[in-house]
């Protein structure tokens, strides 16, 4: 009688083990999830790191008035009325020039030169 309790025990064991590695929700399985799991996370990421910049573009254009006029000056030209506009038809400003320069004057529309304030 022992002897059949200790075999059921064993076989139950058994088949619990096999259940565990090999079943569903097992170990196996728990290792594909976590790979999936990583593969999502980096996949993400990019994702949350523009999240968290139009973020700050938030805030800094609630809380603050340079981040406006920079965005008025580099999406639609906007220049101050202190200031004098010219533009030269056919003239293409790089991309690398108007940056360079939009910490000395601040940004101007394509094609466009903002210069000295009166």
């Amino acid at each position: 009688m022992l002897k059949g309790l200790a075999v059921a025990l064993l076989l139950l064991l058994a088949l619990l083990q096999y259940r565990l590695w090999f079943g569903d929700g097992g170990i196996q399985e728990l290792g594909e999830i976590r790979e999936r799991v990583v593969m999502l996370d980096s996949a993400n990421k990019p994702l949350r790191d523009r999240n968290a910049r139009l973020a700050a573009e938030v805030v800094d254009l609630k809380t603050g008035l340079d981040a406006i006029e920079e965005r008025s000056r580099s999406d639609i030209g906007m220049v101050r009325t202190d200031e004098q506009f010219y533009w030269v038809p056919g003239v293409v400003i790089e991309a690398s020039m108007i940056e360079a320069n939009a910490s000395l004057v601040g940004k101007a529309a394509p094609g466009a030169t903002v210069t000295g304030r009166e």
